[in-house]
């Protein structure tokens, strides 16, 4: 232990600075003298030292950055020679502390400053906690030595007693920073410094813990896949050798992507994206689940047509004689395929075929009612152009991603259904036929309609990016057929992009076309009936087509037709029919029952719902086309009491106002048409519209429920030939409406002869068949006054006593 007169002498002491460096007490060092700084404190001490007793002496001080410590290390020069490396060197041993003063002179180059010894004096004997650090810097010292197999300092390490003696020993510490031995340099206090040394010793190991643990686990990760590196060789080698032996040529590159994308046709920007695709490829694992993404996306992108196209066949009289000979009809289609293969076929001679980066795409929409033959027409435009026919049902469709595709990062990702009927045509220019486009719903997961606006915008298609593929593909080349039955349910903005097309249809004389060369066949193969064994008489097919079906298209037609060649097949197989047979008109009856539509000019008089006046005919559309729609109207008992309104059949608010409308006519102009006004304030009017389970809306019944009111009021009869349809005003003005095409083929599929429209829908004629307006007697009207005299039978007498009361 220092005395206390130890502890206050001063000293002179010369000064060798120590960059980045910390000498502890009890430390023993070798500096080197090369430099100049080191050298000349040396000499200084060593011409000190002959003036005194003892070993020349020196006060090692660190200096970081600089900036010298406050504290010190007195040492003693114990041997200068040399070093290991031949240069010249000094052994300096580290004696006590001392705490630095003033600077001074003294003798030699050297700094000399004054100092005091720092008294580090220790209670003996040690209490307990103190005796328990100890033990516990020497346990982990111990340990760490241990680890870097240093047995030889263990024991030196045990050896030591004293506090300020073990604290100093972590000097030698490699591990310590300049810093950290500094603050234990500056802490005087030895139990202060002993605690500090066990906390960066403690400290030191936990940091060496974590490091081992992690290379322990890099190494056997590491390990893990030189081991699976080699088992993949080997099993290479064997499936070489076993190919080999049983003579096989080995396989493609299937498996080398990169020779595969160089070696397609690919656009610039699909080969850019394509290539930095394999680059991740090759960089990840093969138990990334990123790889196997990466092999699906990239199957995708290399089985897409880029470059392949078909030729369209210019033969313009050729693809007319195709959709001629495989639909009956459907002009307005016909005329359109027509037009766009003559303006391909100019844009091509003049070597116009892409202008402003797109191509000469058409994008068509086909509405009508059900049968009328949409999904087939899209076939035979396929065919006639030469190129190939894909079918995209997107009834039912909710998910917007079955339009764009999901992103590459769900599980179980694919490109959109439009990618995929590219992929599956094998050509950039085929015909997709986008079915049922009015049965697209919409939920939480987006709305499929509105990512068909950039499928279906002839402007934008021909940079179309699905989010499975996020390349750019070209669909101005594609003709796209959408079929829809409703109008009204097609979104505005989607309709906008697409050009109209109405098929309204077919006439009586388009089905039994229809059913002669196409449906009779069909249906014979399908019966296992040959041409010359049953054949069907065009006036049986007639009578089919107007008495047993009632219907826009012919699906029904072809399910008769159907039900009567099986009828005819089992009665041959039951032995009660021979064949050949010719079916005719009346042999209907016997094999598939009575007619379900007889017209109303057909039944017995007394039959007709127009046998008793307030009974109309009107005209209306519904989803299935054109219908007949017939108006009942009668009037209260007086005793009843009340002067209201009643309408029946599921009506819409629409309908509901024209009633309202034709009934105040009547009671502001009733008078002027001759007829008993006063029945209409005094009784309430009931107004039926009959299948009151459909519902019914729109105003073109106006001038019908107007008929019906003025036929109940005047006891004249509605004749039973004349159907009408049209808008009614509160001043009897007859205004337009729409569907007068489809209106008119339901008239004459209903057996009427006559009918009504308002003047203004003239030009709507142009549009009904020829065949059709030869057999309709049309009377185009602007005043319900027309209406009446058109419509309502010859008065009898006593007509007017025979006014229908409601029950």
């Amino acid at each position: 232990m220092a005395t206390e007169s130890a502890a206050v002498t001063p000293l002179t002491l010369p000064v060798l600075p120590l960059d980045d460096e910390v000498v502890l007490p009890g430390m023993v060092v070798p500096l080197d003298l090369s430099d100049a700084e080191v050298r000349a404190a040396v000499e200084a001490a060593q011409a000190a030292a002959r003036s005194e007793p003892g070993k020349p002496r020196v006060l090692l001080v660190p200096r970081v950055d600089g900036t010298y410590a406050r504290t010190g290390v007195l040492g003693t020069v114990e041997q200068v020679g040399r070093l290991a490396d031949g240069d010249p060197g000094a052994l300096i041993r580290g004696r006590d502390r001392v705490r630095i003063g003033a600077g001074t002179t003294g003798p030699g180059a050297a700094l000399w400053v004054e100092g005091t010894r720092v008294d580090e004096s220790v209670p003996d004997p040690l209490p307990g906690q103190v005796a328990e650090l100890v033990k516990e810097y020497k346990a982990l010292a111990t340990a760490w030595l241990r680890k870097r197999g240093a047995w030889q300092v263990v024991d030196r390490v045990q050896a030591i007693d004293g506090v300020s003696a073990l604290a100093d020993n972590s000097g030698y510490s490699p591990f310590l920073t300049t810093e950290q031995k500094v603050e234990l340099l500056e802490t005087t206090d030895p139990v202060a410094r002993l605690k500090l040394a066990t906390q960066q010793l403690r400290d030191h190991l936990a940091e060496q813990d974590v490091a081992e643990t992690i290379a322990k686990d890099v190494q056997e990760g590491v390990d893990k896949q030189q081991r699976e590196f080699l088992l993949r060789r080997q099993l290479e080698a064997v499936r070489k050798e076993l190919r080999d032996l049983n003579g096989e040529q080995e396989g493609e590159e299937s498996d080398d992507y990169r020779a595969r994308v160089e070696a397609a046709d690919l656009p610039g920007k699909v080969r850019e994206a394509a290539l930095k695709e394999v680059d991740k490829l090759e960089r990840s694992s093969d138990q990334s689940p990123e790889g196997s993404w990466i092999r699906t996306w990239l199957d995708t992108v290399l089985e897409m047509p880029w470059n392949e196209r078909t030729e369209d066949a210019y033969d313009i009289r050729g693809a007319q004689a195709v959709l001629d000979a495989e639909h009956a009809g459907l002009e307005d289609v016909k005329e359109r395929i027509t037009e766009y293969l003559a303006v391909r076929k100019r844009r091509g001679d003049r070597g116009l075929g892409v202008v402003g980066g797109r191509r000469g795409g058409a994008v068509l929409a086909l509405v009508g009612p059900p049968g009328v033959g949409k999904t087939s027409l899209g076939e035979s435009v396929a065919h006639a152009m030469g190129r190939k026919f894909v079918r995209v049902a997107l009834g039912g469709v909710r998910d917007e991603a079955e339009i764009r595709g999901h992103r590459r990062t769900y599980v179980g990702a694919l490109p959109g259904r439009i990618v995929r009927a590219i992929k599956e045509a094998g050509s950039m220019n085929p015909v997709v036929l986008l079915d049922e486009i009015d049965k697209v719903g919409s939920d939480f997961r987006g709305d499929p309609a509105a990512a068909l606006l950039e499928v279906l915008d002839p402007a934008q298609n021909h940079t179309f990016r699905d989010h499975y593929l996020e390349v750019e593909l070209d669909l101005s080349d594609v003709v796209f057929l959408a079929t829809a039955n409703v109008l009204e349910a097609i979104p505005e903005a989607l309709l906008d992009r697409m050009e109209l097309v109405r098929l309204d249809g077919y006439t009586e004389d388009e089905k039994i076309v229809i059913a002669r060369d196409h449906l009779l066949p069909r249906q014979r193969e399908r019966a296992g009936l040959g041409e010359d064994e049953v054949t069907v008489d065009e006036g049986a097919l007639r009578k089919l087509a107007g008495e047993y079906t009632r219907e826009a298209g012919v699906r029904t037609l072809e399910r008769s037709i159907a039900r009567l060649l099986r009828k005819v097949a089992a009665q041959h197989e039951l032995g009660e029919r021979e064949l050949p047979f010719t079916v005719t008109d009346g042999d209907l009856r016997d094999l598939i029952g009575r007619p379900h539509h007889v017209p109303e000019s057909a039944q017995d008089p007394a039959e007709r719902r127009t046998s008793v006046p307030g009974v109309a005919t009107g005209l209306a559309v519904t989803g299935a086309g054109g219908d007949v729609l017939y108006v009942e109207a009668s009037l209260a008992d007086p005793e009843t009491g009340g002067a209201g309104l009643t309408l029946t059949g599921q009506l819409g608010d629409v309908m509901k106002e024209s009633a309202q409308i034709a009934l105040s006519f009547l009671r502001s102009r009733g008078a002027e048409l001759e007829l008993p006004v006063a029945d209409l304030k005094d009784r309430g009017v009931h107004i039926h519209f009959p299948a009151g389970a459909v519902p019914k809306d729109g105003p073109s019944a106006g001038i019908t429920m107007t008929t019906a009111l003025a036929s109940l009021l005047s006891g004249r009869l509605v004749r039973t030939d004349v159907a009408m349809t049209g808008e009614v005003s509160l001043t009897g003005r007859v205004l337009p409406i729409g569907g007068v095409k489809q209106k008119l083929l339901a008239a004459h599929r209903a057996g009427v002869t006559t009918v009504i429209i308002p003047k203004r829908n003239e030009p709507d004629l142009d549009d009904v068949p020829a065949e059709v307006l030869d057999k309709l007697d049309v009377h185009a009207v602007t005043d319900v006054r027309q209406v009446l005299e058109l419509a309502l039978a010859p008065a009898t007498n006593g007509a007017e006593s025979e006014v229908p009361v409601a029950a």
